[in-house]
């Protein structure tokens, strides 16, 4: 009957039918076999002796057992499904404070490159060119395109030629209209 109890709980028995098990075991005759009245305690033939009561148990609770490990695995489910939709919502929050954010760090950015870029075109083209020949190229270049034509001519003008012919190939290929690759 161990045996039995163990298998139930390996194969993963829930705890009912663990309770069934016991509850099958308290019937008499099963846990303290019966003895001849009399003398020296020898075990009369009983349903311990043959598997056919064991196996009928078993097979018995075998669908009780199932149906109870379905019945947990689902409510863990349905648990676990209701922990992903909270999170779901929490990263829907999050997303759209951070497209918030970005809108709002875009609309900066626009009005600080419109600035910056009325900076650049007032300034004297010797220390335009000193100042944009010091700073990132792409960012210099999109500087260089936002400027007035002639104003930007006279900038790289006043340039080193190298830096001049790096940012004038940074502008010619963003000013192409097929990928370049």
């Amino acid at each position: 009957m161990l045996i039995a109890v163990a298998t139930l709980l390996l194969a993963g028995g829930s705890l009912s039918a663990t309770e069934m098990v016991v509850e099958h075991l308290d019937e008499p005759g099963l846990l303290a076999p019966e003895t001849d009245s009399g003398t020296t305690g020898t075990v009369k033939s009983g349903p311990l002796e043959t598997g056919s009561e064991i196996e009928r148990f078993c097979s018995n609770i075998a669908d009780a057992a199932r149906d109870r490990r379905y019945a947990l695995q689902t409510e863990e489910l349905q648990a676990l499904q209701q922990e992903v939709d909270k999170r779901i919502l929490l990263l829907e929050e999050k997303r759209a404070e951070y497209e918030k954010w970005l809108k709002r760090r875009e609309e900066f950015l626009a009005r600080a490159e419109d600035g910056v870029v009325k900076i650049y075109s007032g300034m004297r083209p010797d220390a335009a060119a000193e100042r944009l020949a010091a700073m990132d190229t792409v960012l210099a270049a999109s500087i260089l395109m936002k400027i007035d034509t002639r104003k930007a001519g006279v900038i790289l003008n006043e340039m080193e030629k190298k830096a001049a012919a790096m940012l004038t190939g940074i502008m010619a290929a963003t000013a192409r209209r097929t990928d370049p690759t």
